[in-house]
């Protein structure tokens, strides 16, 4: 029962355009109560014709997604060959888990396997929150005009290429650079940020924060913006300042956009930004600028190995699976509905 109406038990909740049939109650004297609708759920097929506009307009994403992600998980099978591109998958011998055994047997993949995960903790620690502060502030600031100002600012870094920002980041942090000059100035040795390993995994996350963090405020203010409203006006009524009602009202409203954002990060954790590092590794050196994807990258496409470098990516896709599965279920745990949620989360 909801809002007067009767459903038919099993059918659900009534979907736009479910057929509707009155029908009639009889208590156990005899006498008939008011009609109430039966939802009956449409067929398969009725629905499809109901929603095709709506259909229509996802089929190209679904496509995308498809061509480019989904069938190209068929290409795993190459870790598992001595695969030649000229033999194909079919004619490729087949030679089970060699490839694993190589691939963990060698020092230079455990070198990329490190700096990956020293990268990415950074970037974890380091950029994540930082859209969330920007989110906050932006919310905050009562001008509208000087808000879309400050947004405008913060976007604009996401359009422009890595190539130019490593040159940007080079001029001002490099070796030549205005902070280098700065510092001669004033009687300090020069800094060169480019080109110091142990600085390498804070200039990527610098760089990142730089580039996206404005972008990735746009989810996060779209999160605030759902907040009921009346929320604010029953806590400015009952006395709560503005540091009440961001640790009472705001975070706790923005908190299942946080944890859905963490969970996806975690499941990309292996993956940095291979453009980025790639521009940038032969100034620290492989054994500090190299990460996986640059490591399946000079030895599949420029070594031949394909099959190491198909298991490299391989053991990657299943690391980050079973992170998004564990951290989900973890955030079922908190009471969190994470990426999915689960029977008993909803319990």
């Amino acid at each position: 029962m909801r809002d007067g109406h009767q459903f038919s038990v099993g059918e659900g909740l009534p979907l736009p355009g479910d057929a509707a049939v009155s029908t009639m109650t009889r208590s156990a004297s005899g006498t008939t109560s008011d009609v109430v609708p039966v939802y009956r759920k449409r067929s398969l097929w009725a629905r499809i014709k109901r929603d095709k506009v709506m259909l229509a307009l996802i089929l190209p994403g679904f496509a995308y997604f498809v061509i480019f992600h989904y069938i190209p998980l068929l290409g795993n099978i190459i870790a598992f060959l001595d695969y030649k591109p000229y033999l194909g998958f079919i004619d490729s011998a087949w030679i089970g888990l060699d490839n694993f055994v190589s691939l963990l047997g060698d020092g230079a993949f455990w070198q990329a396997f490190r700096n990956t995960l020293v990268i990415t903790t950074v970037q974890l620690v380091l950029f994540f929150p930082v859209p969330i502060f920007l989110a906050l502030f932006l919310n905050s600031i009562m001008s509208r005009r000087l808000r879309k100002f400050i947004q405008n600012v913060i976007y604009l870094p996401h359009f422009i290429g890595w190539v130019i920002i490593v040159v940007l980041f080079s001029e001002m942090v490099g070796a030549g650079g205005a902070l280098t000059h700065l510092l001669q100035a004033i009687g300090l040795p020069g800094f060169n940020a480019m080109n110091d390993p142990a600085f390498f995994p804070f200039l990527i996350t610098l760089q990142s924060i730089w580039k996206d963090s404005g972008w990735g405020t746009i989810i996060f203010l779209a999160a605030i913006a759902n907040i009921d409203q009346e929320l604010y006006e029953a806590a400015a009524v009952d006395g709560a300042n503005a540091r009440h009602r961001l640790f009472h009202i705001t975070l706790p409203g923005i908190l299942p956009t946080i944890v859905l954002l963490l969970i996806l990060n975690l499941g990309s954790i292996l993956s940095v930004g291979f453009e980025q590092v790639l521009l940038q590794r032969d100034n620290v050196g492989p054994q500090s600028g190299e990460v996986l994807d640059t490591y399946v990258y000079f030895h599949g496409i420029q070594g031949g190995q394909w099959g190491v470098s198909a298991a490299a990516g391989l053991i990657k896709g299943v690391i980050g699976l079973a992170l998004v599965l564990g951290s989900n279920k973890l955030a079922h745990i908190f009471g969190q509905e994470g990426i999915y949620s689960s029977d008993k989360s909803k319990r």
